[in-house]
């Protein structure tokens, strides 16, 4: 073999060489391009059911810094979809750069169709199989973290009627995972609540709510035979248990009295909008549809409620 020859055969070889290293390299075009910004559905199996969840990822949201997470549960036969209309929570995490989760409950009918939650003396399908929706959120955290950087000392719970029951639960089972919760026209119907720290809550409720009494029992509207705690029990509830002081601050303004307990342990702190002669509905939010109760325009319950979690992370 020639030397010219030789040195023909060994630039061919390192060349072919290059070339297949160079395959084993996918273009910067066809890397996975990660979560995209926007709602997307996903689907995880718990407790031998199939559940799913839309999770929202605003374009503000910095991506390489753990972000907060807030979890948005829809009423009772209510679904994510209608949540995410009712609440308007979609442009407060635009405006403020944190991660929604709006989980869909279940139902003997459909999985989209008259969902419920198991908030403990209610609601529906999911309270009467006893499903295990504590044990369904806290699947959905580490699911989300294969996705997307979550701060584990800013997740919170809020929701509207059986959701609001349902984060009340959240509250009394799974207060390691969440720094406060922000039940909205639903009370405390959970027995033993026993929390394994302090919570911090603020709370919204009608005064006119027919659904689920101000007064607590059964709501002349209610779709449920349930005999509801009222609204009183169950904030004075988290006054105990957080150990704050037993008069609060009160101011008042049009159609809302608005309460503070402060003084709590561990830097908490319990909130109460009550809307006077105001129906079973989200705060400036969008009403269910027609003959629903229309919401106040009074207050945004969701600016509120992300102005009231953004101010109480886990110490």
């Amino acid at each position: 073999m020639t030397k010219k020859y030789r040195l023909f055969t060994v630039f061919s070889v390192l060349f072919l060489s290059t070339l297949a290293c160079a395959r084993t390299v996918a273009p910067a075009s066809t890397k996975p391009a990660g979560l995209p910004a926007g709602e997307t559905t996903h689907v995880l199996t718990h407790d031998g059911l199939e559940r799913s969840y839309i999770l929202y990822v605003p374009a503000s949201v910095n991506r390489s810094q753990p972000a907060a997470l807030v979890f948005v549960f829809h009423g009772g036969t209510g679904n994510a979809e209608s949540a995410i209309r009712m609440s308007g929570f979609n442009e407060v995490a635009d405006q403020n750069g944190f991660i929604v989760v709006y989980p869909n409950g279940t139902s003997l009918l459909s999985e989209d169709i008259l969902l419920t939650w198991n908030g403990g003396t209610c609601c529906g399908y999911a309270q009467e199989k006893n499903v295990d929706d504590v044990g369904f959120v806290r699947a959905i955290v580490p699911d989300l973290q294969s996705l997307v950087i979550i701060d584990a000392k800013r997740i919170y719970a809020t929701g509207m009627s059986n959701g609001g029951i349902l984060s009340h639960r959240l509250a009394c089972e799974a207060a390691d995972l969440f720094a406060a919760i922000a039940p909205v026209s639903g009370t405390l119907n959970f027995s033993p609540c026993n929390p394994s720290r302090p919570i911090s809550v603020i709370e919204f409720h009608g005064t006119g709510d027919q659904h689920i009494p101000y007064d607590g029992g059964f709501g002349s509207k209610s779709l449920v035979n349930v005999d509801f705690a009222s609204v009183q029990d169950s904030v004075g509830f988290w006054v105990s248990f957080d150990g704050c002081n037993s008069q609060p601050q009160t101011n008042s303004f049009d159609d809302i009295r608005h309460e503070v307990w402060t003084g709590c342990t561990s830097s908490t702190s319990v909130e109460l909008y009550t809307i006077i002669g105001g129906g079973h509905s989200w705060p400036g939010g969008q009403g269910r549809g027609a003959g629903s109760d229309q919401p106040t325009t009074t207050i945004s319950a969701s600016q509120l409620i992300w102005k009231y979690f953004a101010a109480h992370p886990l110490p």
